[in-house]
């Protein structure tokens, strides 16, 4: 199956650099390129591609307006955000307005690939070291919805206890060593509880521990204590 990618950057070298690498995988296909944001909303409404590759700073209409136009369409592309440094001040923003993770424009070439086609299957592009680092940016920002809400009862003991693990930063690996379980195990868990969360994916449910003040770094998250 051919991963569909529309990339979206006001750099023309950028773009070029990174259709050369992309189309050189075989199971990968450049369908459009755009030079701002409204260009990137365009493209994937006419193109419906896979994944979408997102610089955050453009003209016109940014990354952060345009990944929320992009998926609030049906069955919207998976967004990646693209981005020059791991903690730019808008990555917290774009994240929020629904990509499902970043990556960085100077990462290697096999990282930029790996990511791309971890979006197109819908997994975490957020490595757990990543992660951590990326909870010292969103614990800065007071919670915006203080106090558990009232989803979370629609977890099992069990999905509680994993999910607390994940928001950590925790990897199934290292979950599934913690608790004493098969890692597929925890996969099955964890897939259970950012559906009944509502939650796109591992990164996505960061953002609603810190956002809901359930967890700080250094200190159990929800259903540890």
């Amino acid at each position: 199956m051919t991963v569909r990618i529309v990339l979206a950057d006001d750099q023309a070298m950028v773009r070029v650099a990174l259709a050369a690498l992309l189309d050189a995988q075989p199971d990968f296909a450049v369908v459009g390129e755009a030079a701002d944001g409204a260009e990137a909303v365009a493209l994937a409404r006419e193109l419906s591609p896979d994944v979408v590759l997102m610089d955050i700073r453009m003209p016109r209409l940014d990354g952060i307006a345009a990944t929320r136009r992009i998926l609030a369409h049906p069955s919207p592309p998976h967004v990646v955000a693209l981005t020059t440094y791991d903690l730019d001040e808008y990555l917290y923003d774009v994240l929020r307005a629904g990509a499902s993770g970043f990556l960085l424009k100077h990462a290697p070439p096999e990282e930029l690939v790996l990511g791309v086609r971890a979006a197109a299957d819908g997994g975490a592009l957020v490595s757990p070291a990543v992660t951590k680092r990326l909870i010292g940016e969103f614990t800065r920002r007071p919670p915006r919805m203080p106090g558990p809400p009232a989803v979370l009862d629609r977890l099992t003991p069990r999905e509680r206890e994993i999910f607390a693990l994940l928001v950590r930063g925790r990897n199934n690996s290292e979950i599934a060593r913690d608790l004493f379980v098969a890692e597929s195990t925890v996969k099955t868990h964890v897939t259970h509880a950012l559906a009944k969360l509502g939650l796109r994916d591992r990164i996505h449910a960061v953002l609603f521990a810190y956002e809901h003040g359930l967890t700080e770094p250094g200190r159990p998250g929800p259903g540890t204590g």
